[in-house]
């Protein structure tokens, strides 16, 4: 599903960090070493239909790499 971020992320936790997360060994084939975590927040999201929502997102991340595989887990309006 396509879609853009609108304005700034809020409310932004972590869910993982390091080995903890599932995927960790594909996240460091496919884009290096790093501390990578897995982050999640509320966000203003376009679809690609142009409809405009809040939106939970998750994402994985790691410093000099920045922000990779985002998704929303779930429409919030």
């Amino acid at each position: 599903m396509y879609f853009e971020i609108i304005g700034n992320i809020e409310n932004i936790e972590n869910i993982a960090v390091g080995g903890r997360i599932n995927d960790i060994m594909r996240l460091r084939k496919q884009y290096g070493l790093g501390r990578w975590r897995k982050l999640k927040g509320i966000a203003k999201v376009r679809l690609q239909s142009g409809k405009i929502y809040g939106a939970e997102v998750h994402w994985y991340e790691a410093h000099g790499i920045g922000r990779k595989k985002m998704k929303i887990k779930r429409l919030l309006d």
